[in-house]
């Protein structure tokens, strides 16, 4: 399956095409950690402040990343 048909099969799906990395990256950018961690209450944006070790976190807990998406797609939407 090339990309232009995976774009075709979620074509309403906003997160679609979205690493998690650049959710992270851009998050951090616009709110911090210490304001991302008040956002979303995680121990990984509270001490351990770094993009891997909270992707490491996300990628193995499902509510935390959908909060984390959650997230993004609010900021981007204002």
């Amino acid at each position: 399956m090339n990309s232009d048909e995976n774009k075709q099969e979620q074509p309403n799906n906003p997160l679609h095409g979205v690493k998690l990395k650049d959710i992270l990256e851009f998050l951090v950018e616009k709110y911090g950690w210490k304001e991302l961690s008040l956002q979303i209450n995680i121990n990984c944006f509270k001490s351990n402040q770094t993009i891997k070790s909270s992707l490491n976190f996300l990628r193995k807990t499902p509510w935390a990343r959908e909060k984390v998406e959650h997230l993004y797609l609010k900021s981007i939407k204002k």
